[in-house]
């Protein structure tokens, strides 16, 4: 088993009850699985869309990084996402990332671990250190937390 952590968002519908409901779904192949706290956060690539509510899961898995690829994918689209009627970056019914896969770093076509926007991104940073302040990126081994601390103030707050 593996420890992996996984980024959630939803900007359409009952976005935190989308969350909850799509973090009892990973439940199924995470084990000891623990979800953060709801984040609101405004969208940060394309700005003419509703706010997201994002949150970070973790848990153990035995899945392989492609499986599981392929588990967060469904539930995506048991959730009404259809990634290939929606604008890139754009509203989204939920959204899961994989952040993180223990200490593999993978480079592929259709997967990049750890997850490529990590760095820049406050509204995956914050919660996934909800969960572990102490995770260090896998590839420089810097801690999430003081890559989260150098970045500019990006409108997270905290939901709950």
């Amino acid at each position: 088993m593996v420890k992996v952590y996984l980024g959630l968002g939803s900007n359409v519908g009952d976005r935190a009850e989308t969350i909850r409901a799509a973090f009892a779904e990973l439940s199924a192949f995470l084990v000891d699985a623990r979800l953060s706290r709801l984040w609101c956060s405004r969208a940060l690539y394309i700005e003419d869309q509703p706010d997201f509510i994002n949150a970070a899961a973790g848990g153990d898995c035995e899945l392989s990084p492609r499986q599981l690829l392929a588990a967060i994918n469904t539930i995506e689209q048991t959730f009404g996402r259809d990634r290939h009627r929606e604008r890139k970056k754009g509203p989204r019914s939920l959204d899961i990332d994989i952040l993180l896969y223990g200490s593999l770093i993978l480079t592929e076509p259709e997967l990049i671990i750890p997850h490529t926007g990590l760095k820049e991104r406050q509204f995956a940073l914050f919660p996934l250190l909800d969960l572990d302040p102490g995770l260090r990126d896998p590839v420089s081994g810097e801690p999430y937390k003081a890559i989260n601390e150098a970045l500019p103030r990006q409108g997270i707050y905290l939901l709950e």
